[in-house]
């Protein structure tokens, strides 16, 4: 241990679609957790590290906190989102969103009752809020529904507030050494983030039309000299949804892969040649079994 060096872990939560993931890639200053305005984009944890002269801050994004389905899928998310809440983290930021306060986000703070954990409310999404006096008013309603260590207005989009946000962080974070290298960003592989890239363009290529029933496999990623190969399975759970991902003449998936390839070449620095199918696979979204074999683990 020392005393010259802050560090520990920082969880993010809050019910989907208030803006975790941006708040996370505005704080790490580049874009790790993928974003979109469907709620429930985030199905993982997703670890971001930021060092800054004496501060390693280990933020943890998590999947909305939701009580909408019950397939084995949005279990796992559940899971995966309150297991942060019973682990050793040092600090807890929980996102609401400015003048929007649901049933969904006294479900989180109804969770938080039972931690230990300094818990700091973020009130994001404040560029929304043209009425000043009511978004005073409900920061300080909300602020009162629980003993908050710190409160702070933010809007992740917009980036303002971030540094107000990690100086929080900071002040709560025990003296420690560092855990991970000065240089490291996250836990999570490349071949991981590509696909959650890939899931990120169906996502905002398909609005609406896109079935939660929707997830990517990377079958091959292959390393050589000035070029990266990426084959990966979409899978849907019916024909129809493939017929949708797929488009007229296939010109929407071509159009996913030329939109993922790009950001996928910025993450890796390098030329990538990325092929995608679209697979019928029935049920796999309710199937244990089939979940832990695309990746969702606890």
């Amino acid at each position: 241990m020392t005393d010259s060096t802050r560090c520990g872990y920082v969880a993010i939560v809050g019910r989907p679609n208030v803006g975790k993931s941006t708040l996370l890639n505005h704080i790490l200053g580049m874009k790790l957790s993928i974003t979109s305005r469907k709620p429930q984009t985030t199905r993982h944890q997703i670890m971001g590290v930021k060092t800054e002269a004496n501060v390693q801050a280990i933020y943890v994004d998590t999947p909305g906190i939701h009580q909408r389905r019950s397939t084995a899928i949005n279990k796992y998310m559940n899971r995966a989102a309150t297991s942060m809440l019973s682990n050793d983290v040092d600090v807890i930021l929980f996102v609401a969103q400015a003048l929007q306060w649901t049933e969904e986000d006294q479900a989180v703070l109804d969770k938080l009752h039972a931690v230990k954990t300094p818990v700091v409310l973020l009130i994001n999404k404040i560029d929304r809020a043209k009425d000043k006096d009511k978004l005073i008013a409900y920061t300080a309603k909300t602020a009162a529904k629980y003993n908050f260590a710190e409160v702070a207005p933010v809007s992740a989009l917009r980036g303002k507030g971030i540094d107000v946000v990690e100086t929080i962080v900071a002040r709560h974070l025990p003296q420690s050494e560092f855990i991970y290298d000065e240089d490291q960003l996250t836990d999570r592989s490349v071949r991981f983030l590509s696909a959650e890239i890939i899931r990120e363009k169906l996502v905002r290529e398909l609005g609406q039309e896109l079935p939660y029933t929707t997830t990517v496999d990377i079958e091959k990623f292959e390393e050589q000299a000035g070029l990266i190969t990426i084959h990966a399975l979409i899978y849907v759970e019916s024909n129809g949804q493939k017929s949708i991902i797929i488009g007229r003449r296939g010109e929407r998936l071509k159009s996913i892969g030329s939109s993922a390839r790009r950001d996928i070449e910025k993450l890796v620095d390098n030329k990538v040649y990325l092929n995608l199918w679209v697979k019928v696979r029935e049920g796999w979204s309710n199937d244990e079994r089939a979940l832990r074999g695309l990746g969702y683990s606890d």
